[in-house]
């Protein structure tokens, strides 16, 4: 892919510009998931064990180019040491001279680069400050490599460039799904709304055999069939743009599954009474019926379609699937798809918020080949766009 790793640099005796996300959830001055820290732990461990000392570069919070003491990564030094376990050296104004006065195997963490309105926009004067910070640069933040900021574009052309561990592993992992995956390939699309999803959808119909549809999308695309489906959640401005993607993968020979019925309610809260009714284009919903997941032969039709592809992406939930039992095609298909994972037969790529939380949720988020913390950069990998962190560690 034309990018280096750790393991294509030499690291010995070097200051190791290193680029991470530890950007975790916070209440009460307590961190609440750790994820984030305990997936860089490789990339560190790594660069201490070839010689080199890491010089920590990451964001915290949204300070907008102000320093904000609530927002200090000196915070995050204990947990870190724990995730290391190592000494952490906090510096709030480096310069390389005093990075040169720690020891040489020295864990150092950088105060928040978004202190600083020059970090996002890319201003090549701090840029070329963080360089003299090291001898070389390793992006181990994918999650932020949709973003051209100093610290995750700039500087890595001012360096020795590599990716990071898990960097790796997102990069290796996305190649695998989409790039040059073993196929047939699919992916389940779900989510509330088509329009976050456009490009994705559009894209995906190009490069896949099979699109599963599902959630609050599948709605409008059932409405722009001729569907009523009452009060469910739709975008009735998008069934043009709806039966258009149907066409283009039709054209592109993407088959797409659409739910074949779905569990409706008409209240929204956990346990609330609902049937499981047929979707089509001929169905005509209460005015104050709601579809809000995916029906169990729905269900069925997608395990099934698991079955016979080598590949799966997965991005989005097929229903609510925070409230049982609107949780139930998402669990029932997710548990088909890791059971095929555990197999050997199926590769099974996932990512964004709402889809770990739903794989979570059903159990089987360790049994899925591969779950990146990507988020945006993830969603912006699969719609078919450059990554500047990304493109900056191949140029």
């Amino acid at each position: 892919m034309g990018w280096k790793s750790l393991d294509d640099m030499d690291l010995s005796g070097k200051r190791v510009l290193t680029r991470v996300d530890i950007n975790v959830p916070m209440e009460d001055g307590r961190i609440t998931d750790a994820t984030r820290i305990e997936r860089i732990v490789p990339t560190i461990t790594d660069i201490r064990a070839k010689g080199g000392s890491p010089v920590l570069l990451a964001h915290f919070g949204r300070p907008k180019g102000q320093p904000n003491p609530a927002m200090s990564l000196q915070h995050l030094v204990p947990a870190l040491e724990d995730a290391f376990n190592a000494s952490v050296t906090f510096v709030e104004r480096p310069s390389r001279d005093w990075i040169d006065q720690q020891a040489g195997d020295a864990i150092i963490l950088v105060e928040n680069t978004r202190f600083n309105p020059m970090e996002e926009a890319n201003d090549p004067q701090m840029a070329q400050f963080l360089a003299t910070l090291g001898d070389v640069y390793c992006n181990d933040a994918f999650s932020a490599a949709h973003r051209a900021h100093a610290s995750t574009t700039g500087v890595a052309h001012l360096l020795p460039a590599c990716a990071g561990r898990l960097m790796q592993a997102e990069l290796e992992a996305l190649e695998a799904a989409l790039s040059n995956p073993r196929r047939p390939v699919g992916a389940v699309v779900g989510g509330a709304k088509v329009s976050t999803k456009l490009d994705l959808l559009q894209n995906l119909v190009k490069k896949i055999d099979v699109l599963i549809i599902g959630g609050g999308m599948a709605n409008t695309f059932i409405a722009a069939q001729g569907a009523d489906l009452g009060a469910s959640l739709q975008e009735a401005d998008l069934h043009d743009t709806a039966r258009d993607i149907i066409a283009a993968a039709k054209e592109a020979g993407c088959k797409v599954i659409l739910p074949s019925d779905g569990r409706v309610a008409t209240e929204f809260k956990a346990g609330a009474d609902h049937e499981v009714i047929a979707l089509g284009s001929d169905t005509k919903l209460n005015s104050d019926q709601m579809v809000l997941d995916a029906g169990d032969d729905a269900a069925h039709t997608i395990a099934r379609a698991f079955d016979d592809l080598e590949t799966l992406i997965w991005n989005g939930p097929l229903g609510a699937f925070e409230i049982p039992p609107f949780d139930t095609a998402t669990v029932a298909a997710a548990k088909a798809a890791a059971q095929l994972t555990r197999a050997g037969t199926l590769v099974t790529v996932a990512g964004g918020g709402d889809t770990v939380a739903a794989l979570n949720q059903a159990g089987v988020a360790d049994d899925f080949t591969y779950i990146s913390t990507g988020g945006g950069a993830f969603l912006e990998w699969m719609e078919g766009k450059e990554l500047p962190g990304v493109a900056a560690l191949t140029s």
